[in-house]
């Protein structure tokens, strides 16, 4: 079998891919010349493209996804060294850069990527009936295993406190029932289960399942705990004057990622109260916020593309202050326990 040419490769990923909000993202993280960029969620590469084609820079591409780096390596040849990818979780990136390397920027782009989405077999859409799995590296408990062994308490805790599921209590008593009868395994049987138990939608309702999926999916692939290593290590990691760059797509991921910034750019770091009064004591801030406020995409690329429409941008440059120690308690990640596992807790 002939090997895809490299260019022809590269062609094909741009014309099938657009990440949201990238020239936003290309604009805060500002690279330059000799830059090392670390893309701590891969994916695609569609950030990844936009770095390198912005400057002669260098970028780490980080996926713990094996299928998304086994995709790229074809046109990922066109840039010879200037890309090198590792498989690996975004919580560990801070150990990818080589001895001696200083890091310009991180960017994150924070849950499940279009392609993991686009493809039934990997579980993670309703609309594509495929076997219920949702792990990203394809490795550890599924969520077909989570729905059929959780205690109905648990299922209730994962989808009201990752899915923000109001009647979680009810879908997971209708799940238990479900799956008594015969083991759910794929993602129509999730649906339905879920459909059947929830009031009939009214015209311009998201289906009843999105909740219960985004709720698995995070649960499944620990994915605010990682949020929240992520953002440790690229503080670890970058350089001072350096940027983090973090986009996210919803609520749970952008409140830890507002948290997180807020008190590294307070005197004193996590768990400094804002009720106190006059300057804080403690070691001095590591992170100083470039974005007020959260950057949201424009008309033309909700037009051209709905799915940003949920995106919020959020960037800091990193000081020269040492690097503060690693404490979750204070970013609102829920304390639950999955198959033994507790999550948000971890490292």
């Amino acid at each position: 079998m002939t090997a895809p040419d490299p260019g022809e490769a590269l062609a094909a990923a741009e014309r099938n891919h657009v990440p949201v909000l990238r020239d936003e993202v290309l604009a805060a993280l500002a690279p330059e010349d000799g830059d090392i960029i670390v893309d701590g969620t891969f994916g695609a590469g569609g950030y990844t493209r936009a770095i390198l084609a912005a400057a002669e820079c260098t970028v780490i591409g980080v996926d713990r996804d094996p299928d998304a780096l086994a995709e790229a390596r074809p046109w990922a040849a066109t840039y010879g060294p200037r890309l090198r990818l590792v498989q690996g979780t975004f919580g560990t990136l801070d150990e990818t850069p080589r001895p001696g390397e200083r890091v310009a920027g991180v960017v994150l782009d924070i849950g499940v990527s279009s392609m993991q989405l686009d493809r039934p077999e990997r579980g993670f859409s309703f609309l594509r009936e495929g076997a219920l799995d949702m792990r990203m590296d394809q490795d550890g408990p599924s969520a077909a295993d989570l729905v059929n062994t959780a205690e109905e308490a648990v299922l209730a805790d994962i989808l009201f406190q990752y899915g923000e599921e109001r009647r979680s209590r009810a879908l997971a008593r209708a799940i238990v029932a479900a799956r008594a009868k015969a083991p759910l395994r794929t993602t129509a049987d999730l649906a339905c289960v879920v459909e059947a138990a929830a009031p009939a939608r009214k015209p311009g309702q998201a289906h009843p399942a999105t909740r219960a999926f985004q709720a698995l999916r995070i649960a499944v692939n620990d994915e605010l705990g990682e949020l929240a290593r992520g953002l440790a290590a690229a503080e670890r990691v970058l350089a001072p004057g350096g940027r983090l760059v973090v986009v996210t797509f919803h609520s749970l991921e952008d409140r830890i990622v507002k948290r997180f910034l807020k008190s590294r750019a307070e005197r004193g770091g996590a768990g400094v109260s804002r009720h106190a009064p006059g300057p804080q004591d403690g070691p001095p801030a590591p992170f100083e916020v470039l974005t007020r406020k959260p950057v949201e995409a424009g008309e033309a690329e909700l037009a051209a593309n709905p799915r940003a429409r949920s995106a919020r941008l959020r960037a800091a440059r990193r000081t020269d202050a040492a690097p503060l120690p690693f404490e979750p308690t204070g970013l609102g990640l829920p304390g639950l326990t999955v198959k033994g596992l507790a999550r948000g807790t971890r490292r």
